[in-house]
């Protein structure tokens, strides 16, 4: 029997629900319910994203951000010996030595730096480390794909943004930039971009994949892609074995240590948060997920399919190596 393979996972909404139940009274939402989950399921390093909601867009997102930002931070003080928050390189491999999960924030989609490109120096000070300018909708910085029929690129205060997170040490994310967006983002940066949470157009014709071509270009300036789960993105009727196929295509044009997971669970997610995520009143029954992915602690089971379907090397690298390898390198070394 092949041991348990370690995981990561680049991109969990789980900040949401855990705010979500805090605010409803629920004193350790993370320790009572995410924490057992990521444990069981291997992982050593996770991406929390903080995402507003649609009720907050405008003025009310950078307090929303805020509180989202400060829940995590929250989380890492009721749980020192689990979880740490990680600023640098150094300290994901402190906190997997040591064996605690590796803690990395980013924002999904910039509406709390609304117009002022100084916002992202206050949210590296209050440990963000990677950053989407937009999540499908519009912000000032750039368009979503969502926003794809304008031909939308990046605007001149997106530009300005993308120097300034070079300039920190944020990696810029990717994931959910409209296509011009994209290679808008690839003209005006020499620096590594990556894509947390995108899967592959080759095989579903999905504006929120990735094509071949935009996929050699993030290989191309030093980055990596992390394959999403969400059953739409990966085939009409999918199950995990196209998940698999997502990764080994992804594999075929990067190579493993280029190619990790950002499996963006919405399972436990959808039935805490308040129904009208994403701007309309939705039955959750209704959402296509895969089967056997559907949160952390699928993991586990996940980690033994992809040693079966790549051989235990690749699959080390897809399963947490490339994340650790790569968030090591791109993250600042120390903190400044």
């Amino acid at each position: 029997m092949n041991l348990p393979l370690a995981m990561a996972d680049c991109h969990n909404d789980l900040l949401i629900p855990c705010l979500h139940r805090r605010e409803r009274g629920h004193a350790d939402p993370f320790g009572d319910f995410w924490l057992p989950q990521l444990r069981d399921g291997g992982v050593v390093l996770q991406v929390l994203p903080v995402y507003v909601e649609d009720q907050y867009i405008g003025e009310a997102a950078l307090r929303r951000t805020l509180l989202l930002l400060d829940e995590a931070w929250r989380i890492a003080e009721q749980h020192p010996g689990d979880v740490s928050i990680c600023l640098t390189g150094a300290d994901i491999e402190q906190a997997i030595g040591s064996g605690r999960i590796a803690i990395v924030l980013a924002l999904e989609g910039a509406e709390s730096i609304g117009s002022n490109v100084a916002l992202l120096r206050t949210m590296f000070q209050t440990g963000v480390r990677m950053v989407s300018m937009t999540w499908n909708r519009r912000t000032m910085l750039a368009d979503g794909v969502g926003e794809r029929d304008t031909g939308g690129r990046l605007t001149s205060l997106g530009v300005e943004a993308v120097q300034e997170m070079a300039r920190l040490g944020i990696i810029l994310d990717v994931s959910h930039l409209s296509e011009s967006g994209f290679w808008h983002v690839e003209s005006v940066t020499t620096g590594p971009f990556i894509a947390s949470h995108s899967s592959c157009r080759a095989l579903q014709s999905h504006p929120r994949n990735l094509t071949d071509d935009q996929i050699r270009a993030i290989a191309n300036h030093g980055g990596f892609v992390a394959v999403n789960a969400f059953a739409p993105f990966l085939a009409d009727q999918a199950t995990s074995v196209d998940l698999v196929r997502h990764i080994q295509h992804a594999i075929g044009i990067l190579g493993a240590d280029r190619v990790g997971l950002g499996l963006d669970f919405m399972a436990d997610l959808m039935p805490i948060v308040d129904p009208i995520l994403g701007g309309a009143l939705i039955d959750i029954t209704s959402i296509p997920l895969l089967d056997d992915v559907q949160r952390p602690s699928d993991l586990a089971a996940l980690g033994q399919m992809l040693i079966s379907s790549l051989g235990e090397e690749d699959a080390a690298w897809v399963g947490s190596g490339t994340l650790r390898r790569r968030l090591t390198e791109l993250l600042p070394p120390v903190t400044s």
